[in-house]
Order: C-alpha cells, then structure tokens, then sequence
C-alpha cells in the first residue's frame, strides 16, 4: 500500500513539473525582443501568403504534407486570415482567423475549430501562438495544443514550428515556411 501511495505521490509530483515546463529550458517571446526582422503578423499576413508544411508524429516520422493559400485582412485592429490547406492525401481544409491585437505585443485569435481564444505575443523577429485545436483523428475529433513559433526570415520569409501535445505530452511537430507575395 505504501509503495502504491508513493508512485502516485511521484507521478502526481512529475505531472505538475511536466506542465508547469520545469524539465525544459523554455523560450518566451520576450526572449526575442531585440531581434530582427521584426514580425508584425497584421502586417506580414496582410494579403496573399503562401504556405508549405509538413506535420510529424511524436517519433519525428513525416505521416503528412501539405501546401495553402492565405489571403490576410486587416481592419479595426482585427486580421481575418483566411487559410486553405490542400494536403498530399487529397483531404482539403479551410479555417478562417479573426486575431485581434490587443497591444504592441498581445493578441487573441479564434477560429471555429480553436477552442477557446488563441494567445499570441509578438516581439523582434519572433510570434508565439498558443490554442487548442480540434482535429479529426481516426473518426473523431479530439483535442491538441498547438505551440506554434513564427520566426520571420526577411520581408517575404518566415518558418513556423509548432509543438503538439496531448495531456502535456508531445505528440507531434509541424513544420511550415510561409512566403509572402
């Protein structure tokens, strides 16, 4: 009984280090703020972007590829990003953003498939977009949190790396490098 009570105590324990990121060295945007060139993403989605990427599983495999058309609007401090994905399997996607910008620094975004509001944090070269996103998986759809990094390269490139997780496990990457027309 003791032995139960204490590798409960020591996964409990493991549990809370895992999601509060003490196992890892993590970035935060602010670590960014003297970088260049500096990424505004009302400003660098704002028209036609085009997109290719590739998502990985937990293992590092390559299991899908895609490529997508965006076209950006920026209004009333909101950007309505309209994205069309076409992946290599022939499934088709399309999800709309609205990502207004609080601040210099801050933003919220919803889509229809994000739940809950999208927090994003600009600085230097660098965007951080953290959601939970509803994808289909093997006939359902379930839930994964996307840490997604933007880093922009020059005036027309930028590469996104996102990190997937379920219950604070890594379950996959997504790797996408945006050009801007």
């Amino acid at each position: 009984m003791k032995k139960l009570l204490l590798i409960l105590i020591l996964l409990i324990i493991i549990s809370v280090l895992i999601k509060s990121n003490l196992f890892n060295d993590s970035m935060k945007p602010e670590d960014f703020k003297n970088t260049e060139p500096e990424i505004k993403i009302e400003k660098y989605f704002e028209g036609q972007v085009k997109a290719w990427g590739i998502l990985q599983d937990r293992k590092g495999r390559v299991t899908r590829q895609f490529e997508a058309n965006m076209i950006g609007k920026f209004e009333n401090n909101i950007l309505t990003l309209e994205e069309d994905f076409f992946w290599k399997d022939g499934e088709t996607q399309k999800r709309v953003w609205k990502i207004k910008k609080i601040d210099e620094h801050n933003y919220i975004g919803t889509a229809p498939d994000v739940i809950g509001e999208a927090k994003g944090a600009s600085y230097g070269s660098a965007f951080k977009f953290e959601y939970n996103l509803m994808i289909p998986f093997k006939g359902k759809n379930i839930k994964i949190r996307f840490d997604d990094w933007i880093f922009k390269q020059d005036e027309k490139v930028a590469i996104n790396r996102a990190t997937l997780t379920k219950f604070g496990f890594k379950v996959g990457e997504l790797t996408v490098f945006f050009e801007k027309n």
